[in-house]
């Protein structure tokens, strides 16, 4: 009896170091995506996405890792296409990566509404090559936006994202105006978000508490896509209102700058 508690205590023991060490490895992932999403760096997104996949190796059955494996990967390849001769192979991999990653969130938690949420976001990505892959990925992206809806209509990264999808597959004004209302939706959201403190982290360590493992990311793209709507309806004030905060939140998003600079230019 006195054998099989200490194996016990010895196994429990070796679990919570290891959830330990992948909050750790996770909390500085994030602290590393947040510094690459400021400066658009593509070198830190990748930096991020290999400390939270060492933090999956540590933690194999939480899913919170694997998506946030998955969200700097996304982001990676958003500014690897964003360059100006953009690596179309090194864009390829880290999409791979970012599906990979994201599926085995959702396979260690189906009610992953923001991993649901990004998958339907890179397979409508996918569909954007032809008819074939349309019918190919066209129900993963109906399947995985649903699953996203349904856990997490209230939040906003998944409105975000249901918003930019709807944005590029816009045909009129009635189709651009629906994902203008999802974006404010989601800015909303954000600002609801912004407001409440974030969870904290477990366990919590002096001298200095742990950065907290939520995701807060995604508000300034949102107004940019805000801005961005607002111009496919012809309402240019609007949308260099949209752009300015988005700058003013993400000084380097190219997008938002590119389209101001467009708007003064007129």
């Amino acid at each position: 009896m006195i054998r099989v508690l200490a194996i016990w205590i010895l196994a429990t023991t070796t679990v919570v170091q290891a959830n330990e060490a992948a909050d750790q490895l996770t909390r500085a992932g994030i602290g590393e995506f947040n510094a690459a999403f400021h400066a658009w760096d593509g070198a830190r997104f990748g930096k991020a996405a290999h400390q939270f996949k060492q933090a999956a190796q540590e933690s194999p059955r939480s899913a919170i890792p694997r998506y946030w494996q998955g969200t700097a990967s996304f982001h990676r390849m958003l500014q690897i296409q964003s360059e100006t001769k953009p690596d179309a192979h090194a864009a390829h991999a880290a999409m791979d990566d970012a599906i990979h990653a994201l599926e085995t969130a959702i396979s260690l938690d189906p009610q992953h509404a923001e991993s649901h949420a990004l998958l339907g976001t890179l397979y409508g990505m996918k569909i954007q090559g032809g008819i074939f892959n349309a019918i190919r990925f066209g129900p993963r992206v109906q399947n995985h936006q649903k699953h996203a809806l349904q856990s997490g209509d209230q939040n906003p990264r998944v409105r975000y994202l249901l918003g930019t999808g709807r944005f590029h597959t816009a045909k009129n004004h009635a189709a651009y105006r629906e994902a203008l209302h999802t974006l404010l939706d989601a800015e909303k959201l954000f600002i609801a978000e912004a407001e409440r403190p974030p969870k904290p982290p477990k366990p919590p360590k002096p001298p200095k508490p742990p950065k907290p493992l939520d995701p807060r990311w995604g508000l300034s793209s949102c107004r940019t896509f805000i801005g961005l709507a607002y111009l496919k309806l012809g309402q240019q004030t609007h949308a260099a209102h949209y752009f300015r905060k988005a700058l003013a939140d993400h000084p380097n998003d190219h997008i938002a700058a590119r389209e101001l600079a467009k708007i003064s230019s007129r």
